[in-house]
Formats: C-alpha cells, structure tokens, sequence
C-alpha cells in the first residue's frame, strides 16, 4: 500500500489576515449588539404628557442621562462620557450653544451631531458611539436618536448636572427659598402692548408724513409750472412792446396792441394762480414740518416702547444665583449676562457646606414657588457623611442682606435657580454663560486640556456658515457672513 502526501502551499498573510477579520467581525457584532441595547435602554415617560425640559443630570456612574420637566423625569438614555485623563468634569453647567451639525477640530474632524455645547472650551453633549463604558475625551456621547429627540427639545440656558454619584432632584421647602414677584408676567404683557400700540402709532405718524411731504412736493410742482407759465406771458408781452414800438402800419400796430392786451391778461391771471399755488404749498408745507414733528415724536415714544417691553421681557426670564463659600461672595446672572454681584456671609465659614443646585420648577400660586434640590457627593464619599446630605442646613447657613434679598424675590421665576457650593466659580464662567462650577475634588482631566473662553469656539469647530449652520464647505453661494 503506498500513501501519498501533498505538501500546503503556506501563505504567510493568512497568519494576520483571517485573525484580523475574524476580530473586526466580533468586534462589529459586539458594537451592533452594544449599540442595540443601548437604544433598547432608552427611556420616555407615557404616563403623562412632557412639559419643556428644565434640566439635565449626567450620572457618571450610572453611565446614564436622565431629563427632567416640572413634574419629574421624562427621558433616560445610556452615555458614553470621557475615559481616565479626560474625564468628563463633575458639576453644575448650562446648554450655551445648541448645532445640529458639528465637527471637531481637536479630534479628527470628529462628526458630534446635535451637539450641544455646555462649555466654551469644549465640553458638549452629542449623539456618538456607545461602548458601554467612559470612552470620550470629555464630552457626553448619547444615542445618536436619543441626541436629536433631546436636541429639538432643549432650550438655551438648561441645567446641566454632572454628578459623580446617582443623584436626583427631590422637592424642598424652606422660607429662604425665593418667592416670585406676582406682577411679572402682566407687567410684562402691558409693556409687549404698549410697545405694540407705539409701533403702530408710529408706522401711522410715519405714513402720514410721507404723505404730506408728498402732497407738498406736488404743490411745489404747481407753483413752479406756474412761475415758468408767467415768465412766457412775461416775454410774450416784451415782444408785443417790441413789436408795436416797431409798427410802420396800422394794422401791424392793432395786432401788437391786440398781442400786448393777451400777454397782460395772462399775466395777470398767472400771478392770481401763482399766488394761490403759493399759498397752497405753505399749506402743505406748514401740514408736512408738523407731521414730521408728529412722526419723530412718535418714532422716539416707539423706541422707548420697545426699550421698556425689552427689559420687561428680560425680567420675565429665570435667574440664576450663585453662593460661593470659598470666595463668600454672591453673584447673579440673568440670560447669560452678569446683573449683580456683592459679598454674603456664610456662618461656619471654614466647614463645608457642599454644592447644592436649588430650582424653581412652577409656581404653587402667584406668591409661591415649588423648589427642588440636587445634592451633589462625591463618588467616593458617603452621603451620610458629607455635606452635601443637608440642603436644608446649607440655606441657614446662608446671610443675605435684607436690600439683597428683596432684590432678588423679586426676580424669582419659574426655572430660576440658587446655587449654594464650597467651590468658586470656575474660569469656564464668562461672557455669554451662566455659572459654571466644577467640582474640585473630582477628575477634571477633560477640562484641564482645552482652552478656555470663546476663541476655543472657533477652534473646537469647522467654519460654520451662520445664516445655514452648515459647514463651509457646503456654503451656499448667497449666504451671508
């Protein structure tokens, strides 16, 4: 019996080739299993209808974002937030700025869409891939869908919690919360209609004088056609003069005589018509200066109109109060802009009070708010044991003054805000935000790489057409800026 063997052609590449693709191939169904259950984790509230959401907290721990309304949470999802030495900041922010479309610069030019931007230097919330753990450099990635639902919800200016432990807002009741200023809302309205009136007064004033100066530059027409009419009878009766100093016959002299007797009943009846298109236009013109008159007057009552029902919009927007143990100061900020700042006493100065984000959810009646409370802890430290455990206690810890105070109740809305922490404020509070404090006993390496203020917009972006939101490489041929 013979036996015959046959010798395999080996080829070096199917050593890397077929290991390769046998890894990208579990890899992708581990991330399309991954990614699955990840939209499968989302979750609405159906038992009622959402109201607009008021704030957003980020649970590091959980991996989680979950959305709250006036009455209590309305959507969760999984994240992705940033992996060790870009951690995701734990604090209190805002949305600044809101792009459906977004790349990044820093990273690749990076597709971040829906992004929603609660830093300057880079820290945002955007649709992105999920692998089950912190994977980003200091972003929140969400479901790609969860990311659009929640983009087209949000308003500028919404709290945004990171928290390095599971937190949640939980109702609360104490005399030093601020009450609301009953008025607001109908001062407001009187000021939109009085403005609403004045403009409308004004378009009136201003088409009426547009009118007369129309009316009197017609007028001004008349007499001048008529000056040029009487100059001609003027001439005409020159040369019937000429011609009758010049007659040789009789005939020739009638006719002069008969020319010279036109020309002076025409003129004659030219400086009647004259006389009345004169006094005609400074009619007109008289009519024309107090109509302007009218029109300025109404154009300035207009402006101051819309002036005042600018600022008493703007006192019907929510504020936001910061209380910083560290510095012992208060500040104030309202539609991202600073409106107060001044020096507050904190009892028990050297002990920590922790950093309590206190909300306006809605108004109990027209003199009341009803508030909530998040506690922000430490991941690492037991709420028994920190500070963060007693809201209540931070609030009596608290000494405004009296001028202070009143100040302040009278802002107090829906959505306003006091924020009571150990910490300063951070460098990322500025120009065009709301407070932004972070937490300084936890990983910041998301933060601590990026530069801070507005300038790292430009570099954290491609070039957006503004009018379009779109990269520039889409620009439209007629777009502005």
């Amino acid at each position: 019996m013979s036996s015959r063997s046959v010798k395999r052609q080996f080829n070096p590449i199917q050593l890397f080739v077929v290991p390769f693709a046998l890894a990208a191939l579990i890899a992708a169904n581990h991330a399309d299993a991954r990614s699955a259950a990840g939209e499968r984790s989302i979750e609405a509230v159906d038992s009622r209808a959402a109201g607009p959401p008021i704030m957003a907290i980020v649970s590091l721990r959980q991996q989680r974002v979950t959305v709250y309304d006036a009455k209590g949470w309305i959507l969760r999802a999984p994240v992705s937030s940033g992996q060790t030495g870009r951690e995701t900041p734990s604090g209190v922010f805002s949305v600044l700025q809101k792009r459906a479309e977004h790349y990044s610069n820093l990273y690749d030019d990076a597709y971040m869409p829906h992004m929603q931007r609660i830093t300057w230097s880079g820290i945002a919330l955007h649709g992105g891939a999920l692998p089950g753990y912190p994977a980003s450099h200091g972003c929140v990635r969400m479901p790609f869908d969860f990311a659009a639902r929640l983009f087209e919800t949000t308003a500028l200016g919404m709290r945004v919690i990171v928290a390095p432990a599971d937190v949640a807002p939980v109702d609360i009741a104490h005399p030093a919360l601020f009450r609301p200023r009953p008025d607001a809302g109908a001062v407001a309205a009187a000021r939109a209609a009085e403005a609403d009136m004045a403009l409308r007064q004004a378009d009136r004033t201003r088409l009426a004088s547009v009118t007369a100066f129309r009316e009197a530059n017609l007028a001004r027409v008349t007499v001048r056609s008529t000056e040029i009419q009487k100059r001609r009878a003027e001439a005409e009766l020159a040369a019937a003069e000429a011609s009758l100093g010049s007659a040789s016959s009789a005939e020739a002299k009638a006719l002069a005589e008969s020319a010279q007797a036109e020309a002076v009943a025409r003129i004659a009846a030219l400086q009647n018509e004259w006389e009345g298109a004169q006094a005609v236009l400074q009619a007109k013109l008289d009519a024309a200066a107090r109509t302007r008159e009218v029109a300025v007057a109404a154009e300035t009552a207009r402006v101051a109109a819309a002036q005042a029902a600018r600022e008493a919009a703007l006192d019907g927007e929510p504020v936001s109060v910061f209380i910083s143990r560290k510095t012992q100061r208060l500040y104030v900020r309202r539609a991202f802009q600073s409106i107060l700042e001044t020096e507050v006493m904190v009892r028990d100065a050297d002990r920590p009070i922790g950093t309590h984000v206190f909300t306006a959810m809605e108004r109990n009646n027209e003199t009341d708010l009803r508030w909530s409370v998040v506690s922000l802890v430490g991941a690492g430290v037991p709420a028994a044991e920190s500070a963060a455990s007693d809201p209540a206690g931070a609030l009596e810890r608290i000494v405004i003054s009296q001028e202070v105070l009143d100040r302040i109740a009278g802002m107090a809305l829906p959505r306003s805000s006091l924020i009571i922490s150990d910490e300063a404020l951070s460098p990322e509070t500025g120009k065009e935000t709301d407070f932004v404090i972070v937490l300084s006993g936890e990983p910041q390496g998301g933060i601590k790489i990026r530069r801070r203020g507005r300038a790292a917009d430009i570099r954290y972006g491609r070039p957006f057409d503004r009018a379009f939101d779109r990269p520039a490489v889409w620009r439209p041929p007629f777009a502005g800026r």
